[in-house]
C-alpha cells in the first residue's frame, strides 16, 4: 500500500528544515523533498553574523544549515532527492508527482523560497559571498569604513542603500534611468544623506578581480561611454550590491494557491494558505523580512499546526 506522510515538505531551506525538524520531535511521518543542496540562499553564504545561537566565532552559511540538516534527520525525516513537476493538493490526500516518483500527505508545507534577481552582468557570479551581495542585513557589517555600489532604484534599493551608510565608508547607487522609482518620502530621506551618491542612466557591465571584487565597468545607457571603476588601493576590495527585486519559487503553485501580483503566498499569521492543510513557510510567503530567523519561526510555526491539525482530526 502507497504511504501517506502525515506532512511533506518541500524545500530544504531553513524554513523547510525548522519544518522537518519540528514535525519530526512531534512524530509525525515526514518527508521533505529538495531538488538541489540543503539551504537555499544561506548555502552561498560564508559568513552569518546575525543568527541567534550561531558560532560566535565564525559561522558560514553551509556549517549552519549542516548542523539544522542533522537534527532534522535525528529525529526520524525522511529526506528525497527529487524535482516536483506536479501537484494535485486540493483534496484531503496532496499528491506531488516528481521526475523520480509520486508522493502523497496529508499536509503539505510550502517551503521553496526565493531568489534575488541577478544583476546580469558578466562575472556577478564568480563573486557572490566574494564582495557581490543581495542582502545589507546579512553582510553589511563585512563592508565596515570600505566603498560599496548599490545597484537599483526602487525603495528596496534605496532603504537598503542608506542602511548601508552606517558601515560603509561611501555607498554610490548605480541606476538604469536618471531619477529614482524609489517613494517620493525615502528620496528625500536618501538625498540628505551625505554619505548617499548617485550614478545615474548607468548599468553595470562587468565585475572582476582576483579571489575578491576588485573592480567593475559601468556604462552609462544614453552615451554609451564605459568607465572602469577600481578598487582603493589601501582597501583592496569594495562591495556591490543588487536590489532589482526577489524572485519567489512559487510557479509550481500558480492558479492553484493565492498570490500577490509578484507570486508571493499570503498566509495568516499560523501559516495557513487558502487551502486547507496547505501552509507556505520562509521567502516564499508575503513577509516584511526575509531572514534565516524569520524562516525557521515560520517552519516551526507551521509544523505546529500540522501536528494540531492531525490531532483533532483523530
Amino acid at each position: 500500500m502507497e504511504k501517506v506522510y502525515d506532512v511533506i515538505i518541500i524545500g530544504a531551506g531553513p524554513g523547510g528544515l525548522a519544518a522537518a525538524l519540528y514535525a519530526g520531535r512531534s512524530r509525525l511521518s515526514t518527508l521533505l523533498i529538495e531538488k538541489g543542496q540543503d539551504g537555499g540562499q544561506i548555502a552561498i553564504t560564508d559568513e552569518i553574523e546575525n543568527y541567534p545561537g550561531q558560532i560566535v566565532e565564525g559561522e558560514s552559511g553551509p556549517s549552519l544549515i549542516a548542523r539544522m540538516t542533522a537534527q532534522a534527520e535525528k529525529f526520524g525525516v525522511e529526506r528525497v532527492s527529487d524535482t516536483i513537476v506536479s501537484t494535485d493538493i486540493l483534496g484531503e490526500i496532496k499528491t506531488l508527482k516528481g521526475t523520480k516518483g509520486e508522493y502523497k500527505g496529508k499536509n503539505l508545507i510550502i517551503a521553496t523560497g526565493a531568489y534575488s534577481r541577478p544583476i546580469g552582468c558578466k562575472g556577478e557570479g564568480e563573486y557572490i559571498g566574494k564582495g557581490v551581495s543581495y542582502c545589507a542585513t546579512c553582510d553589511a557589517n563585512f563592508f565596515e569604513d570600505l566603498e560599496v555600489y548599490v545597484v537599483g532604484g526602487g525603495d528596496s534599493a534605496v532603504e537598503e542603500a542608506m542602511y548601508l551608510t552606517k558601515f560603509a565608508r561611501k555607498v554610490t547607487l548605480i541606476h538604469r534611468r536618471n531619477e529614482l522609482r524609489a517613494a517620493k518620502s525615502i528620496q528625500e530621506k536618501a538625498f540628505k544623506n551625505p554619505k548617499l551618491f548617485f550614478l545615474w542612466d548607468s548599468v553595470v557591465e562587468e565585475l572582476f578581480g582576483d579571489e575578491i571584487l576588485q573592480g567593475m565597468k559601468v556604462k552609462n545607457v544614453k552615451t554609451g561611454e564605459i568607465t572602469t571603476i577600481e578598487a582603493d588601493e589601501d582597501d583592496g576590495m569594495f562591495g556591490v550590491f543588487g536590489f532589482i527585486g526577489t524572485v519567489p519559487n512559487s510557479d509550481l503553485f500558480k492558479g492553484i494557491v493565492d498570490m500577490d501580483e509578484r507570486g508571493y503566498i499570503p498566509t495568516d499569521a499560523d501559516m495557513h494558505t487558502n487551502i486547507p492543510n496547505v501552509y507556505a513557510v520562509g521567502d516564499v510567503r508575503v513577509k516584511s523580512l526575509r531572514q534565516v530567523v524569520t524562516a525557521a519561526a515560520d517552519g516551526a510555526i507551521a509544523a505546529v499546526q500540522v501536528e494540531r491539525s492531525l490531532s483533532d482530526y483523530f
